[in-house]
């Protein structure tokens, strides 16, 4: 395995716990990060985000993903995979930690981790596309919190940096 992480940082204008509750129950999940999902806050719990709910079973998107660990308002730490179009990388797992912290003025400070990735040329591809596929979705929430949820017949998309 080749040591590589990615790493992303925002600071949320909502307090922790309704940072939290975004990432930890459907209401908030699919306010921000996917139209449809299946989360169940426990250890082994699954944590699915169906980017499309239509396709057929195994290409809705992260489908048979469980929450690895979590400290409540603290950490959240859960399986992740590939998009369908990389077939060679989708059927292994990586995994994903969000931190929660405090900030000044009520706001909260959110750190997303991603490990976890191995060598080869489709992992490479999956890489890139994961370093732009996670500030859209912390944009997402950013934008939830900031506007309200998304649209997802018409979903928000954040302008790159």
């Amino acid at each position: 395995m080749i040591d590589r992480t990615i790493r992303k940082d925002i600071t949320i204008t909502a307090p922790v716990s309704a940072v939290w509750e975004a990432w930890t129950t459907h209401e908030g999940v699919t306010s921000f990060f996917a139209p449809q999902a299946n989360v169940e806050l426990s250890i082994g719990g699954r944590y699915e985000m169906l980017f499309d709910p239509e396709a057929p079973a195994g290409s809705r998107g992260g489908e048979g993903l469980t929450i690895l660990s979590y400290l409540p308002e603290e950490m959240l730490s859960f399986e992740w995979n590939a998009p369908p179009r990389f077939p060679n990388v989708r059927g292994e797992r990586t995994w994903v930690v969000v931190q929660f912290g405090p900030e000044q003025g009520g706001a909260t400070r959110v750190t997303l981790t991603h490990l976890g990735w191995r060598e080869g040329e489709e992992w490479d591809q999956v890489f890139g596309y994961f370093l732009r596929a996670w500030d859209t979705v912390l944009g997402r929430l950013a934008y939830r919190f900031s506007t309200g949820p998304i649209d997802w017949l018409n979903p928000y998309m954040p302008v790159a940096e």
